[in-house]
């Protein structure tokens, strides 16, 4: 059997805080391979790792019994990424990173690319620098003895934000793109497994609030997805496409299989979210090697559950990883790097390099003339300051003139002694005087600090009540706007219960106050 999940982790660093707090004796590398195994697959497929090259640890990329391979966003730090962690059981014989080929190392690559003439080079260039997809190949061996090339493509798809057109079309050129190497690899006789985000519901089944959205159908990347899928019921129909939908071709009516849920709102208490995540296979691998195809609702940690399938195969091992694999990266082979791998010879005229050269030497010399005309006309003490000498600190400070000082002759008039004035004053009297003036100032300090309290209560009236919700009666959340326009920064009050479908009376009222008027 071979078992694959897939996870939008959202920052592989996310989960492990989880996991180090419960067990602080634990170091990541322990506390990434307990996720691993908790997952229990032989390919681990993670989405949105949000880590880059220089920010990647060994204990997060070099665990025991699994070999690793990371594709990072080139542009943003902490944005995007995808990883596959494969045991070594199920060791992979070529790795990619990308779909353009444009990545390709021309060693240990999956190959396999297809026309892309549709696309320009720019337009592959920034498809591919987000760190969005990577590539394994891997040998199987079916129930009958015979070896087959399985392709898995880890990808997280775009998210086309409502406000960024742009965006949208950078979505629909990732999906076309994804297309074309999908359909390439099968073209070249492998079998191939699309896992990840794909950011789209296909289905309003895939979507709790689908009837409110308007135009649910016409969505470019349900189309999309239309042209991708063929019929959940794993039969030919009216349209053929070259994958299935695994979860829908095993529970093609389970409603509520979501495995994204906002955060922010608490929805996903309700199961109030959006499924979006999906592991496709081509026809025949589906139809005839595919067991079980899951959702792992427990597992938390991220704004996404992972998903998963079972497939009936063994999976042959490759004799060495790809050179992909992040055990090779210099950084984790044990290998130094030498200060010449940061630096790039630059190639100069020969004439500059002759004036460049004519030029330091003629610095020098001057630098050498400077040095001996300072010698020359450094000053030296002269022979008054040298008789003079160093003035002593006494020599600073004179007496105080504003202290009489007694003439020798004058003789002061004798005074008793301030004892015989005086009546000493028993005990008790003392400590009466001490207890009367400790009382004084206690009280002292009493009316001093309540005339402060008074001050400020005057002055500042303190926070407003927190309003109570229309619906339940109860104390409502502040939130503050973050949508770009004239509301931006505003802060309002809202229902604090978890956001979920509008018959459910445990779910969130409509109520909503500015907390302060414009």
């Amino acid at each position: 059997m071979l078992r694959v999940v897939s996870w939008n982790i959202n920052g592989i660093r996310s989960p492990l805080q989880g996991v180090v707090y419960q067990e602080p004796s634990n170091c990541a590398t322990m506390a990434m391979g307990r996720i691993l195994d908790k997952l229990d697959a032989d390919i681990v497929c993670l989405q949105e790792t949000k880590v880059t090259r220089d920010v990647l640890t060994e204990p997060l990329a070099i665990v025991e019994g699994y070999n690793s391979y990371f594709s990072f966003c080139r542009n943003r730090s902490g944005y995007s990424g995808v990883a596959t962690f494969c045991k070594d059981r199920a060791t992979p014989m070529a790795a990619e990173e990308g779909l353009s080929g444009l990545l390709a190392t021309q060693k240990g690559d999956v190959g396999c690319y297809g026309n892309m003439d549709e696309f320009t080079q720019e337009e592959l260039r920034a498809l591919d620098s987000e760190g969005r997809a990577l590539l394994t190949q891997h040998k199987i061996r079916t129930q009958e003895g015979k070896e087959r090339t399985l392709t898995l493509i880890n990808v997280y798809c775009p998210h086309a934000d409502p406000g960024k057109p742009e965006r949208l079309a950078f979505k629909m050129r990732f999906y076309r793109l994804l297309q074309v190497r999908a359909e390439a690899l099968l073209a070249a006789g492998s079998h191939v497994i699309i896992l990840g985000d794909l950011n789209t519901a296909h289905r309003p089944i895939d979507h709790w609030d689908a009837v409110n959205l308007e135009g649910f159908e016409e969505d470019p990347g349900r189309k999309w997805m239309d042209s991708l899928l063929s019929s959940p019921a794993c039969q030919s129909g009216s349209h053929v496409g070259p994958f299935i939908d695994s979860y829908r071709c095993f529970q093609p009516k389970q409603k509520g299989a979501f495995t994204c849920w906002s955060v922010v709102t608490g929805a996903r208490h309700l199961n109030y979210g959006s499924r979006i995540d999906y592991v496709l296979g081509d026809r025949t691998l589906v139809i005839d090697t595919f067991q079980a195809s899951f959702l792992l609702h427990e597992v938390i940690g991220s704004d996404h559950c992972p998903v998963g399938a079972v497939l009936n195969v063994s999976p042959v091992p490759a004799k060495q990883c790809p050179p992909l694999c992040t055990r090779f990266l210099p950084e984790f082979a044990g290998t130094q790097l030498k200060i010449l791998r940061f630096l790039v010879p630059l190639e100069q005229d020969p004439v500059l390099e002759q004036s460049a050269l004519l030029l330091n030497n003629q610095s020098k010399v001057q630098t050498f003339q400077n040095k001996g005309r300072i010698r020359s006309t450094r000053s030296r003490p002269s022979q008054a300051s040298s008789s003079r000498g160093q003035k002593n600190l006494k020599s600073y400070f004179q007496p105080s003139s504003s202290r009489p000082q007694a003439s020798p002759g004058l003789e002061l008039p004798s005074l008793p002694c301030m004892g015989a004035l005086i009546t000493p004053k028993t005990s008790e009297e003392e400590t009466l005087t001490k207890v009367a003036e400790g009382q004084a100032k206690a009280s002292e300090a009493k009316d001093e600090k309540e005339a402060q309290t008074s001050f400020w209560k005057s002055v500042l009236g303190g926070p407003m009540p927190t309003p109570l919700c229309g619906g339940h009666r109860e104390p409502c959340v502040m939130r503050t706007v973050k949508k770009p326009g004239p509301n931006l920064g505003r802060r309002f009050y809202m229902c604090a219960r978890p956001q979920g479908p509008p018959t459910d009376p445990s779910s969130r009222c409509n109520f909503f106050l500015w907390s302060r008027p414009n």
